[in-house]
């Protein structure tokens, strides 16, 4: 699952079901974060307080 808004570029990716769900945050190519989170909706919530990107922005 991956989108752009406001410059980065923001992708979701399951890891192995132990482990949990990455949320990803590029710029301009680069990793500039992550966050390991038990769901992909906590991924999303922290996009949204981190970076403010809408919710309904994930398809």
């Amino acid at each position: 699952m991956k989108i752009s808004f406001n410059g980065l570029d923001f992708v979701i990716e399951e890891d192995y079901p132990e482990v949990g769900v990455y949320l990803y945050v590029y710029q301009n190519g680069k990793c500039i974060r992550d966050y390991l989170q038990n769901s992909i909706e906590a991924c999303k919530e922290i996009a949204l307080e981190n970076f403010d990107v809408p919710i309904e922005k994930w398809v």
